[in-house]
């Protein structure tokens, strides 16, 4: 057993981000077969990732503010503090943090087989994009 080393906050990418997303990372693969990612992401009101997908999938679990998710079919969810997110592989998304908001949730996503497959980011998304209807 070990306790971690402490990982400084970064900011993430403007090339992946829109507005001020901050990244900590909780677990990363230490061993040979490992591929388990966990990180906690703090989004400022109204910042977003661009378009992206994972290939084995992802979980979010919203611990505070109000998170806007959203894919490519125009459907846009609201998550609150405890709740959980899956996005299933390939399915192409963004996360925000909603208007007004500041949002932070624990991302776990487990690595490709080659880590470098395992998000594949795209293009930003538009205003009209962020600003559809969220489901009730």
């Amino acid at each position: 057993m070990q306790i971690e080393p402490t990982v400084p906050t970064t900011l993430n990418s403007p090339e992946q981000f829109a507005g001020d997303v901050w990244l900590d990372p909780l677990a990363l693969p230490h061993e040979d077969g490992q591929h388990m990612v966990v990180a906690t992401v703090r989004f400022s009101p109204g910042a977003r990732t661009a378009w992206h997908s994972h290939e084995k999938g992802q979980y979010l679990r919203v611990t505070a503010g109000v998170g806007r998710f959203g894919t490519r079919d125009g459907q846009i969810i609201e998550v609150h503090p405890g709740q959980t997110l899956y996005t299933p592989p390939g399915q192409e998304h963004w996360h925000a943090a909603a208007p007004g908001f500041f949002m932070e949730h624990i991302a776990m996503v487990e690595n490709g087989d080659d880590p470098a497959t395992t998000n594949t980011w795209l293009e930003h998304i538009t205003d009209d994009d962020y600003n559809g209807t969220p489901a009730a």
